[in-house]
């Protein structure tokens, strides 16, 4: 009896661990990290069904699942472009994109994995939308308008990854770089720039000093014509009399009259 016991016990024991090595062998489950999506196929055939973050039960052989992410990814870009005034340019863009989480089937079958999709789409996209963009402005135009073509080139690239399933989310503009020549001509321009607006600074400057001048010298000119026209015997005897202190001067005129003041009563 201890005998049959025994084999029974082996033989689920044995029938357990076979049962262990076919689940690890073909693993009828699978798990979904955080950021993924698994594309289920039945015998390499793609599904519409997409397999959310978590654990799902699978058919082995029949079923397999691809996990795709969906977080976002940074793509940096190092084109050489043309300007509308025949500059070259070393342009280094940066651009963030995901794949749309409920369109990864499409994009598997359509493109490939991850970096299929980098390499095959996104990569090739920014780059002919670059080449696009810049022909239309001069060197200094990029220079001095570098969020326009920022905001131009994210327009034109979003609906272009649209339509394979993969969103924009960010692009910058992280470098550009101009020809020695070019850097060259833009600070003589920036000093001849600078040297003319204080050129007009101190012209405005001694204009507005000169104008204060003539305003004063007609100031001046008005106030001894308003002087000499105010000015009579009658005022003048007046002023005399509101300074005298009441003496006589010690020295008399040569005819022994008083200077300045008529002291005399007029006559009747």
């Amino acid at each position: 009896m201890s005998i049959r016991l025994g084999s029974s016990f082996y033989l689920y024991l044995s029938g357990g661990i076979v049962l262990l090595l076919a689940a690890i062998l073909f693993k009828p489950f699978t798990i979904v990290n955080p950021g993924e999506r698994g594309v289920i196929m039945h015998l390499g055939e793609v599904q519409d069904q997409i397999l959310n973050e978590g654990f799902h039960p699978v058919l082995p052989i029949y079923t397999s699942i691809k996990k795709m992410s969906v977080k976002v990814k940074k793509v940096d870009v190092a084109v050489k472009v043309g300007t509308k005034d025949l500059q070259t340019l070393d342009v280094m863009t940066s651009v963030n994109w995901h794949i749309e989480p409920n369109k990864v089937n499409r994009v598997y079958q359509q493109i490939g994995d991850d970096r299929q999709v980098r390499e095959i789409i996104v990569t090739p996209a920014i780059s002919e939308v670059l080449k696009a963009a810049t022909p239309q402005r001069t060197a200094e135009e990029i220079l001095k308008q570098r969020s326009s073509l920022k905001d131009e080139i994210e327009r034109s690239l979003k609906p272009r990854l649209a339509k394979y399933g993969i969103q924009v989310d960010d692009v910058s503009l992280i470098n550009i770089g101009f020809s020695p020549e070019f850097t060259k001509s833009i600070e003589q321009k920036q000093i001849a720039e600078q040297d003319a607006k204080k050129a007009e600074y101190e012209a405005l400057k001694a204009s507005r000093q000169a104008q204060a001048e003539v305003n004063r010298a007609k100031g001046t000119a008005e106030a001894q014509k308003l002087l000499r026209q105010s000015l009579n015997k009658e005022l003048l005897e007046k002023q005399a009399i509101e300074k005298w202190d009441g003496k006589f001067p010690t020295v008399m005129g040569g005819n022994g009259a008083l200077p300045l003041i008529n002291i005399s009563p007029p006559q009747k």
